[in-house]
């Protein structure tokens, strides 16, 4: 399963890439959706890149974003603001930047937006 967080939001976006955010339900910016992702959403993810954060959520911090959250895996959910800040949004180098594929990351950032 992957989590997808959106860190951008919608002012500046294209309509295609609005649309994008639009059907994974990340409407709103700070929003997560954790799903196990068909082919289709594969692209779609691929294609919204630059304005979310995504990468494998580990079964803990999927139980507490449930437990905190109180909802479901079918539903989005509605995150703070990350505790620190982002220092950086953008990949300018390695190690840098939040957008794009975080890999195990992911887990980091989202037990901060908790």
């Amino acid at each position: 399963m992957i989590a997808i967080v959106r860190i951008k939001g919608q002012v500046g976006i294209r309509k295609d890439v609005k649309e994008t955010l639009h059907r994974l339900r990340l409407r709103k910016k700070y929003s997560c959706v954790v799903m196990t992702p068909t082919k289709e959403q594969l692209g779609m993810i691929k294609k919204v890149k630059d304005f979310v954060a995504y990468g494998e959520i580990k079964e803990e911090t999927l139980k507490n974003l449930i437990e905190k959250r109180k909802t479901s895996t079918k539903d989005f959910f509605r995150l703070h603001p990350p505790r620190k800040g982002i220092e950086c949004k953008k990949h300018f180098g390695v190690g840098k930047g939040v957008l794009g594929n975080n890999k195990e990351k992911i887990n980091d950032l989202i037990e901060r937006m908790l």
